[in-house]
């Protein structure tokens, strides 16, 4: 077997063990979302693209058609984020968005292979002062940002493409939860 291959195959048997905790955030977010609360989402890099592949997911459809439900990539938004760089600095970047956009009762979706990350850890700061729930998807614990978060599935894989392409896997994971509790 390819060792990149064998490696995701080992990592994908250790999450399964995650597989409850993977289906209690999908009913927690089908209920948030079927309520009319919003998911934020935010990471750097391949993270920021696996943030912004769950809030498509959301927005438009996985499987089923339904409607669409309210799920924002901070990362996405250029302008607001260029801005915000600019006049308050990088490290800001997406904690001014979760006090813009998020309520109490909000999901923030934290994305960092390090768990180190000084934006997503300030978002995640940010998320817990104003009464958002705060999930991490990372690489291996401890991290910061799995101590910071309310939870937290850390992959444990040293490989970055591996940690993203088992993260990938549970938002898809996710989003079959969600779409059979909100449908």
């Amino acid at each position: 077997m390819h060792p990149h291959l064998s490696r995701l195959s080992t990592t994908l048997a250790s999450v399964d063990r995650e597989t409850s905790r993977i289906e209690a955030w999908g009913s927690k977010l089908a209920a948030v979302l079927g309520g009319g609360g919003r998911l934020l989402t935010c990471g750097n890099g391949g993270s920021a693209a696996e943030a912004q592949h769950l809030s498509a997911e959301l927005v438009g459809r996985y499987r089923a058609d339904r409607r669409p439900y309210a799920a924002i990539p901070l990362h996405a938004d250029t302008s607001s984020l260029t801005a915000i760089a600019n006049d308050f600095g990088t490290q800001e970047a997406y904690a001014r968005q979760v006090r813009a956009h998020g309520r109490p009762g909000d999901v923030l979706m934290c994305l960092s292979t390090s768990g180190a990350s000084g934006n997503v850890l300030a978002a995640a700061r940010a998320g817990r002062e104003c009464g958002l729930t705060t999930w991490a998807l990372t690489g291996p614990a401890p991290n910061p940002l799995a101590e910071l978060c309310d939870e937290t599935l850390a992959i444990p894989a040293e490989d970055v493409a591996t940690v993203q392409e088992v993260h990938l896997t549970v938002i898809h994971m996710l989003c079959d939860v969600i779409e059979e509790g909100c449908s």
